[in-house]
């Protein structure tokens, strides 16, 4: 006998109805409620497809940095990184994209689906210069979908308890990581000592 869930009629009778909360919580638009998360977030989460698959891609910076446009409309600046930009390549051939918002003490996330372009506008990358640098690209998105998540799995996690964090010194380092696969020609104890530095330097 397979365990596994091919169909979805066999998911239904595993899971039932949603509940009424998450059946009326999904809007098409941004609602003044939903505008209050995305200005107080710091930190998304960037979910695009492209023809090589699937990236979920950070984003950070001072909250209120993905800027409402309209009821419809989200704009997200592309700060300086590594210059892999797969979410970039991603959405330049496939437009679709979610978006997981996270608030520093809330429990509640925000979900928002939606199609996205990006642009190189000289005045628009202007508009959201830091400390004097601008950024490369701007994500445009428009909205489909938007809803909120409750807080079971922030509150399971125990995501913003100080007392969880983890111990950096546990972990391996970039640096560490990088010397084993590379046979110790990028990396090591220097890249670990020098990324603080360069990253400040770097920021934006």
């Amino acid at each position: 006998m397979s365990h596994e869930i091919t169909t979805l009629a066999e998911l239904d009778a595993v899971y039932g109805e949603p509940v009424k909360a998450a059946q009326i919580n999904e809007i098409d638009h941004i609602s003044d409620h939903y505008r209050a998360f995305i200005e107080a977030s710091p930190f998304v989460v960037l979910s695009t497809c492209g023809p090589e698959g699937l990236d979920c891609s950070p984003r950070g910076d001072p909250k209120g940095f993905v800027r409402v446009v309209d009821r419809h409309t989200l704009m997200i600046p592309d700060r300086r990184g590594n210059n892999r930009v797969d979410s970039l390549r991603n959405i330049v051939r496939d437009p679709r994209v979610a978006l997981l918002f996270l608030i520093p003490g809330s429990g509640t996330t925000l979900r928002v689906n939606g199609r996205a372009h990006l642009s190189v506008d000289p005045q628009l990358l202007a508009s959201f210069t830091i400390e004097g640098k601008k950024p490369r690209t701007v994500m445009v998105m428009t909205i489909d979908e938007l809803y909120f998540q409750c807080a079971r799995a922030i509150v399971r996690s125990e995501l913003w308890n100080p007392d969880k964090r983890v111990d950096p010194k546990t972990l391996p380092t970039p640096g560490e990581i990088l010397a084993s696969m590379s046979d110790n020609t990028v990396g090591g104890e220097k890249y670990d000592k020098e990324w603080p530095e360069r990253a400040r330097a770097s920021l934006w």
